[in-house]
């Protein structure tokens, strides 16, 4: 739906007394989520690093650049459309990968990726997913999609994980680069909670043929926790969400779920990963390779030197590192090593049109929402993540035309004071 239909629906739908059920303001919508969900989920999906600095620099980051908007340039027809790796997409969006959507709502990567198909906007799948790839897929049809990839500790799960998703219709392969460790994330922390613990967010593990090896070869040594009643808890929880098979006592019996939960943590990320590796990654996939959590312009120069198919700038919506550079001050450095070579997708801070446009002048092709859509999510479901990418296009065609640019090629530093 274009901007101004919208925005008229809205405004018919609210003479009528029917309203939507996501907030337009995202603090707002935000505040919604906090309230629909356990104060454990919420503090998985808003919370950052340490104190949070890089949080609030990805936001000032923003707010430090200006639109110069121009006057009588004949904006009456808008086409937000790019190409991206050859393939033309009718608006510059894209949906980050989250992990563990489950605590959002009960049909997490499923709702979101029906969600995508309907409105034309690719969905990177999360390795930390709580539906294996190929179920997410089958909600897609032939709408186009990603895979995040983090880098196992083992190479043949690597390989298995992108071989799966070259055959579930992935068009590229996003390896994220700034999470060999998870960061010093103080909610969780303070709540003592990790959800992959309850077996939560490793769909993409437990239904891999290579995990399941790995868990018969016993490799990660079992340990004995303490005994108590929160451990009997989350034993159960981690049965539960071991895949449909065996009955309740049987999965229990076997000591898989368990082993998965264990292997899962032992495996699932290598800080010793280098360059290199990307070397080898390049050697098995055709699949186009975009490197995501590039800050540094010299490290978009290595990976053009590795021969990667495209820059993710992010700083994982500053989870990662506190007091991390923003990715919109890091973005005009990038652009500049780049060139044009490659595409340039930036994610961490978007929450406003204005946000996406200014991404867009400063050299960006596209950009790709996180907590936003799963703050929809956790509101309305499916129809709450349609609500929230409905409202970032408007906004962002809107502030385009406002703007005097009647297509992105018209988006430059120009733009901006």
């Amino acid at each position: 739906m274009k901007a101004l239909d919208w925005q008229r629906t809205i405004y018919l739908n609210g003479f009528s007394g029917k309203y939507a059920k996501t907030k337009i303001d995202l603090k707002v919508l935000e505040e919604q989520a906090r309230q629909k969900i356990s104060a454990r989920a919420f503090a998985y999906i808003a919370g950052g690093a340490g104190i949070e600095s890089t949080i609030t620099a990805n936001r000032q980051g923003f707010d430090n650049y200006r639109i110069i908007p121009r006057m009588l340039r004949n904006v009456e027809t808008r086409d937000t459309s790019i190409e991206l790796l050859g393939m033309k997409l009718p608006s510059p969006f894209l949906l980050s990968p989250i992990g563990v959507l489950e605590m959002a709502h009960p049909e997490a990567d499923l709702a979101v990726a029906r969600a995508a198909a309907k409105a034309e906007v690719p969905f990177i799948f999360s390795n930390q997913a709580s539906f294996p790839m190929e179920q997410t897929a089958a909600e897609m049809g032939d709408s186009l999609r990603f895979f995040q990839l983090y880098w196992s500790k083992s190479r043949d799960l690597v390989m298995s994980l992108v071989q799966r998703a070259e055959k579930c219709g992935c068009k590229g392969i996003v390896v994220t680069l700034d999470t060999t460790m998870l960061g010093w994330r103080t909610r969780d922390l303070d709540l003592g909670y990790l959800p992959f613990m309850e077996g939560k967010g490793i769909a993409q593990y437990t239904s891999d043929p290579i995990f399941q090896r790995l868990i018969d070869e016993n490799i990660i040594p079992a340990t004995k926790p303490t005994i108590t009643l929160q451990t009997l808890l989350g034993l159960v929880k981690q049965v539960r969400k071991y895949p449909a098979g065996d009955g309740f006592f049987s999965k229990l019996k076997s000591g898989r779920p368990t082993s998965a939960v264990r292997h899962f943590v032992g495996l699932y990320s290598n800080p010793a990963t280098t360059w290199e590796d990307l070397s080898f990654l390049r050697e098995q996939t055709k699949l186009p390779i975009i490197l995501k959590g590039i800050l540094h312009p010299e490290d978009a120069q290595k990976a053009l030197d590795y021969g990667m198919d495209g820059i993710f700038v992010s700083n994982h919506g500053g989870r990662q590192v506190d007091g991390s550079i923003s990715t919109i001050e890091a973005l005009p450095a990038i652009a500049a090593v780049v060139k044009g070579q490659v595409p340039i997708i930036i994610d961490s801070g978007i929450r406003t049109g204005a946000d996406v446009f200014k991404a867009l002048a400063l050299g960006a092709n596209a950009v790709s929402l996180g907590r936003p859509y799963a703050y929809g999510l956790a509101v309305a479901g499916e129809e709450g993540v349609a609500e929230v990418i409905q409202n970032f296009k408007s906004d962002f065609e809107l502030t385009m035309g406002l703007a005097g640019c009647k297509n992105i090629g018209e988006i430059g530093l120009g733009s901006l004071g």
